[in-house]
This record gives C-alpha cells, structure tokens and sequence, in this order.
C-alpha cells in the first residue's frame, strides 16, 4: 500500500512540475527563449524558419500574426523599470534610445491585445513623429493625463503593456546582439 502512495505522489509531483514549468515557458519564458533587456521582453527566434520548441509554442499560445525576422522585432514591456505592473491609473515616462531601425511604433494593449489609445488619437506613436533630445534620446510619456511633448494619449483602466515594434532591425540578431539597449520605463504619478 505504501508503495502505491509513493509512487501517486511521484506521479502527482512530475505532473505538477511538468505543467507548472511550461506554463511558465510559454508565458514568460526569459530562461526558454525570450531575451529581456529592462522591462522589455522579445522573442528573437520568432520570425525564424525554425523556430526553437519554447518560441513556437509561444506563438501557437499567442495565435498573433508575427513578423518575419527579416521584417522586424517586437518588444513588450508588462511592467516598469522598477519592476511594478503597468497601470492606466499611472503616467509613465519613457527616456533613452530605441535600437537601430528604419521605423519603430509605440502602442498599448490591455491583456486582450485590445489597443489603448484615446479615440481620435492615432493607435500608435510612430518614430517619424517624435520630438528628439539634443543627443538623440526619445521622451515620451504614457498615460492617460495630459503630458508636454511626445504623449501617447491611453483610455481606460486597469494593467496594460506596452508593444514597441522595430522594423527592420539588426537587434538581437546574432552581430548586434551586445550592443542593444533599450529605453526606461519610469513611473511618473498616479491617481
């Protein structure tokens, strides 16, 4: 009798583990495949001909429209800088530099993929459209409280992301792996 206890409870506990772990690897996945550089995430094999088994899983778990490698790169940041989940009670700031591309786009999404912007807005904030730093650096501000300058004007409440896609793009590609950094994401106020 002992030993069929055991061997349920071993059972159990490699189920549990199983699930737990690809759970884990197809949602967050920063030890199976996803790269994060801050607050951004990316999945860098995604637009691969053979993508890894963690990155394809993650696709299927998605069922989005991924670009192609050689079209781009996305980048998704849930959470701040210091590590707090992004929120549309909140006003963010968004300072440095974006990787090498020829066009980038800044959008927020709710947990549905549902774009946040206030209508009449423009569903994104295009890099043709910013207002730069002296030395090349973006400020933008997030949320949904007025802000000076480059404002990505939200609607709503709860949790949000933040999607910033590169098109064509040599970050995380194997050469230009090393060099890449990306903006922060700072908490401004909140209500």
């Amino acid at each position: 009798m002992r030993f069929v206890l055991r061997l349920l409870m071993s059972i159990a506990v490699a189920l549990a583990v199983g699930f737990g772990l690809s759970y884990y690897a197809l949602t967050d996945g920063r030890l199976f495949g996803a790269v994060s550089l801050g607050p951004w995430m990316a999945w860098p094999d995604i637009g691969a001909p053979n993508p890894n088994p963690y990155t394809t899983g993650h696709i299927v778990r998605a069922a989005a429209l991924q670009l192609g490698r050689s079209e781009g790169l996305q980048f998704v940041a849930t959470a701040d800088s210091d590590g707090a989940a992004l929120d549309l009670a909140c006003t963010y700031r968004i300072d440095g530099h974006v990787p090498v591309s020829t066009f980038w786009t800044l959008a927020a999404v709710d947990e549905d993929w549902v774009n946040l912007a206030a209508p009449g807005t423009d569903a994104a904030l295009r890099s043709s459209e910013i207002v730069r730093q002296s030395d090349g650096a973006l400020r933008i501000h997030v949320g949904t409280s007025l802000r000076p300058s480059n404002w990505l004007e939200l609607t709503g409440s709860g949790l949000f992301s933040l999607v910033l896609t590169l098109y064509d793009t040599t970050a995380l590609s194997s050469f230009a792996s090393s060099d890449v950094t990306m903006p922060s994401i700072t908490l401004e106020t909140c209500s």
